[in-house]
């Protein structure tokens, strides 16, 4: 294949390469689904109703594989107007004949994915508006629909020291002004979901962080977000995704739980869920079914970030989510959860920096929409067909005696539950049959 470096002006960017088709396992194209067929009904529901996929804008059409140690390889044509504006409408374009041709229902953007800043404020707002009509065309002419926006307040130098918790007041504000057209260009073009990132809402030194003054700042600063959103006709959830570390040393929305806990303590929790991310959540030092799961338990899991880490890097890798394993355990999640209401799976990745020719981007998106494709099957044939739920259930058996049930209803005090023990002085040890749950899980990875 040639590198990126279709003629720019030309209408078709991604050329000689059509409508990505679903063929099946046993195809040897590698521009085919081979797991992926959208139509396909699971549990009563198309794979594309439970999947929901979308493309990363800033990844896909903004990323040129440049790394701290060296600039971007990745020469794309979309990139090459006159002027920035130029840019941002030819990366449109770009963008919707991607997923047109990969066939995905959905997409998310950073304002500044999808519009240059500009010099001043006005002019970012009037560039924003300019290009939010032109996507509310490209979406009215694809069928293609936004999933989630948000605000990038992490990039430009003038939030080195956060957004929302920064010690300067005017950097908020400032915030507040990306915040706001943000919201109303999700709002314009019809948006399921408003995300927040906080990219820098965390410190690098603790000695001079007054942390409590810049938790109360970052929870009234979303709460005014919320407020604006709807009484600007918002009807969706906001979203938080949470992160350790990163670029700050510490993120205040470091894993589910800690974000969860945040939403409670400051009455955001009816109208906030999470986006998980998994690379976030190996960062954390969790599994991603883990922090799925703390999600979903609490009523909270909204969205999801596709993609993965890589096991002998410490940092935010961004890779296509390629591990049937992983996969296959978060679906488990998904499904019991009821699946993901009106959030998604975005495809939060970046092809490698040593991949530049024009395939490689439908390749990396081919192999995670499998990837989760299969392990929506295998998830879906566990529940349906193995022993797993039952013998999850066997295990909590006890707890669904009279005994167990007072217990779990609050009518058994700390007198009642030693009185049951010496009733049983010898309780018996059960084993938590983890190689079998383990030999059972593999023997359904299909």
């Amino acid at each position: 294949m040639n590198p990126i470096n279709v003629t720019v002006g030309k209408k078709e960017f991604f050329t000689g390469i059509g409508k990505i088709p679903y063929e099946g396992r046993e195809s040897d194209q590698p521009l085919a689904f081979k797991y992926y067929d959208e139509g396909r009904r699971v549990g009563g529901k198309t794979m594309k109703e439970h999947l929901r996929y979308a493309v990363a804008y800033w990844h896909s059409f903004c990323g040129t594989g440049s790394d701290p140690f060296g600039p971007g390889t990745q020469a794309l044509p979309w990139l090459r107007g006159k002027t920035p504006l130029e840019s941002a409408k030819w990366k449109l374009d770009a963008a919707f004949e991607f997923m047109s041709k990969l066939g995905v229902p959905f997409y998310c953007f950073h304002d500044t994915d999808l519009s240059p800043e500009g010099a001043t404020l006005g002019e970012y707002e009037k560039n924003l508006q300019t290009m939010v009509r032109l996507a509310k065309a490209k979406q009215k002419e694809s069928g293609i629909q936004l999933l989630w926006g948000t605000a990038n307040c992490f990039s430009n130098p003038k939030y080195m020291n956060g957004a929302a918790t920064n010690p300067d007041l005017l950097i908020t504000a400032h915030a507040a002004v990306q915040v706001k057209a943000a919201i109303d260009a999700t709002v314009e073009l019809g948006g399921a979901n408003y995300v927040f990132w906080g990219g820098r809402e965390g410190y690098q030194y603790l000695w001079n962080t007054n942390m409590k003054r810049e938790l109360d700042h970052l929870g009234r600063f979303l709460r005014m977000a919320r407020d604006y959103g709807r009484r600007a006709g918002f009807k969706g959830s906001f979203l938080i995704e949470p992160k350790p570390c990163e670029p700050s040393k510490h993120q205040y929305d470091f894993d589910s739980a800690t974000v969860i806990g945040f939403l409670k303590e400051h009455g955001l929790a009816r109208d906030f869920k999470l986006n998980i991310e998994a690379n976030h959540a190996t960062l954390a030092g969790h599994s991603f079914a883990h922090e799925l799961t703390v999600a979903s338990m609490n009523g909270m899991l909204g969205s999801i970030d596709a993609n993965r880490g890589d096991e002998f890097n410490g940092w935010d890798t961004d890779q296509f989510p390629t591990n049937l394993y992983d996969v296959t355990e978060a679906m488990l999640v998904v499904l019991g959860n009821g699946g993901l209401g009106a959030g998604g799976l975005n495809f939060d990745a970046k092809v490698r920096r040593n991949s530049t020719d024009v395939e490689d981007l439908f390749l990396a998106h081919i192999g995670g929409m499998d990837t989760f494709a299969r392990g929506l099957l295998c998830a879906h044939a566990m529940l349906e067909e193995s022993a797993l739920p039952g013998m999850r259930r066997a295990r909590y058996q006890s707890w669904d005696s009279e005994a167990g049930r007072r217990f779990e209803s609050g009518k058994m005090d700390l007198l009642a539950l030693r009185g049951l023990a010496l009733k049983n002085h010898v309780p018996s040890r059960t084993s938590g049959k983890q190689e079998k749950y383990e030999n059972l899980f593999n023997q359904f990875l299909r």
